[in-house]
């Protein structure tokens, strides 16, 4: 029997609708869906645009911004460029008097080339050190001039640690001497020791330089070495070699002469004394270690171009909805500065700072402007702040911490950006610290909606945690850590990207060629920004506030700001 068109067109719309015919494959769930949001957060998230991520970054890295340096012009264009994007979002200014930027009073000093250092030993020649390559140096207390000529003291890692029963300044007074210290920390595998292999803030170089000057030391000298310091010395020669900065009211001790010294400097310093330093470091892990004297004195004349100055934190808001408060607000952030130009430097001598940290405030702007976009306003309010200065100790950071747009105890949770590799779409992230707060389990099942496999520290000794912004405001009680990519990206092994971090760390980190290539591509961005809008809202809409693990070390300081708003 032949069938008419109409007849066929009929049969097959019967076995198309027949219960008995084959079904399509429903559409796979959205992250955004797997984690939990709602559909316009959802279509807000989806939204972000790694095209749009490449044009910030573009243009924050141009020779024009000179590697915004704080307190440069460059600088300020950046903080300018940025306050514009929050502006053109729809944000509404949390800086001063109504505007986006927080001003942030600072105090540059320059160490000039004319600056002298030497090793005197009681009997023999002085040893006579190279400024750069021997030796960086700093003066903290911010006079144009300092004339030391002091013993030095060896007080192993430099560490006051009662919690762990561990004094290395026991038995010894530095006051107006010069403390010779090991950078990082005891070596440990206990967990409660020191936190076992991972780095705690008493490792730090910043806390060794603040611990020695409460003590009453005119100066310290912190031993480099490539495997404990986690970088090798030329990141710390072009990190020192231009201007070191600080808050111009910080009223705490400073020291005359901040120094760090080459691996083989200490080695001759301490053969001037008749020791051995693999044998001196080794003791000074022990809890026989006790500090001692040196024959040897530090003789030093450090001059300083001295100068006072302002640069701005660039800080913006979301409101909450009408029925919203401000107790479980999340904050966005990411440093702007960079490095800036080292005038003596022959060739390319602009730090543009491209990934480090142009990517972060991308992301940071990406992020705002896919919040701003939503029709409905969020829970709590959403903050976020492009904070100045990170790389001269994150003092932009602190001072936001210390002067917040809204009480720190109303801010439930911190999420910060720094340095994204544009490398392809990734599948793996590292939030070091998330497991110290409540909300790792959202982290988890956020990550896990991702596909996104959470990595543990693979470099714990380099303390990551204590190196960026998300510090700052977990010292004043925020829980806070930084979102970061893993060594898992699609198509590509583990080695090949462990490789390029290598590669990044030993060639380009904090050196001129740190800069935008057409060829990068920014779905890592793209792709880390959709997950922290999703960790955003998920810590927005939580159901209880955010609290560190009972125990942690900055549990102390939200209980305080709760009671203290």
């Amino acid at each position: 029997m032949k069938l008419s068109l109409l007849d066929r067109l009929t049969l097959v719309l019967a076995v198309i609708a027949s219960p008995y015919a084959i079904a399509a494959e429903p559409a796979p769930a959205s992250p955004f869906t797997a984690a939990g949001l709602p559909a316009a957060a959802a279509a807000a998230a989806a939204g972000i645009d790694a095209e749009r991520i490449r044009s910030h970054v573009r243009f924050l890295s141009h020779d024009l911004l000179e590697g915004r340096g704080t307190g440069s012009r460059g600088g300020d264009i950046a903080a300018e460029y940025l306050a514009t994007q929050f502006a053109l979002a729809g944000l509404k200014p949390a800086g001063d008097d109504g505007t986006f930027l927080q001003k942030v009073r600072f105090a540059g000093s320059q160490t000039l080339d004319t600056t002298t250092l030497s090793f005197m030993p009681t009997a023999g020649e002085a040893l006579p050190l190279k400024i750069f390559d021997d030796y960086v140096v700093s003066n903290h207390t911010l006079s144009e001039r300092a004339a030391i000529d002091a013993p030095l003291v060896f007080v192993g890692y430099g560490i006051e640690a009662p919690e762990y029963q561990w004094d290395d300044y026991k038995g010894v007074d530095v006051r107006g001497k010069v403390a010779l210290i090991i950078v990082n920390e005891p070596p440990s595998t206990d967990a409660k020791f020191f936190k076992g292999e991972a780095l705690t803030y008493y490792g730090r170089w910043t806390y060794k330089y603040e611990q020695a000057a409460r003590k009453g030391a005119v100066g310290a000298v912190i031993i480099h070495r490539d495997d404990l310091a986690s970088y090798p010395w030329s990141v710390v020669k072009s990190s020192w070699s231009n201007e070191a900065i600080a808050l111009a009211d910080d009223s705490a001790p400073k020291l005359q002469a901040a120094s760090w010294v080459q691996l083989e400097v200490a080695r001759l310093l301490l053969a001037l004394s008749g020791k051995d330093l693999d044998a001196a470091i080794k003791q000074a892990g022990t809890r026989e270690f006790k500090a001692y004297e040196l024959p040897v004195r530090l003789n030093a004349a450090i001059e300083s171009r001295v100068r006072r100055f302002e640069s701005s934190n660039v800080v913006a808001m979301l409101p909450a909805a009408e029925k919203g408060t401000a107790k479980q607000a999340v904050l966005y952030s990411a440093h702007y500065d960079h490095l800036g130009i080292v005038a003596d430097l022959a060739g390319d001598n602009i730090f543009n700072g491209a990934i480090d940290n142009a990517t972060g405030c991308a992301v940071v702007l990406e992020l705002a402007r896919a919040f701003a976009a939503m029709k409905d306003r969020p829970p709590h309010p959403v903050i976020f702040a492009a904070v100045t200065a990170e790389e001269k100790g994150l003092l932009g950071s602190k001072y936001l911490g210390e002067h917040p747009p809204i009480p720190v105890a109303q801010i439930g949770l911190n999420l910060n950006f720094d340095s994204f590799a544009p490398l392809g779409v990734p599948e793996s992230v590292k939030m070091l610290g998330s497991e110290r707060i409540s909300f790792f389990p959202a982290v988890e099942k956020t990550a896990k909606a991702f596909k996104l496999a959470i990595e543990a520290d693979s470099r714990p000794l380099a303390g990551s945690y204590y190196r960026s912004d998300h510090f700052s405001m977990a010292r004043v009680g925020v829980p806070a850590f930084s979102v970061s990519l893993g060594d898992k990206f699609a198509g590509q092994t583990r080695e090949w990207a462990q490789e390029k971090s290598r590669e990044y760390t030993a060639k380009n980190y904090h050196q001129p060629s740190d800069e935008y290539r057409a060829e990068m591509d920014f779905a890592s961005s793209a792709e880390i920004a959709r997950f922290g809008f999703a960790l955003g809202w998920q810590a927005l809409s939580a159901a209880t506030p955010i609290a560190w693990l009972p125990g942690d070390e900055f549990e102390a300081a939200r209980l305080k700001s709760e009671r203290n708003p």
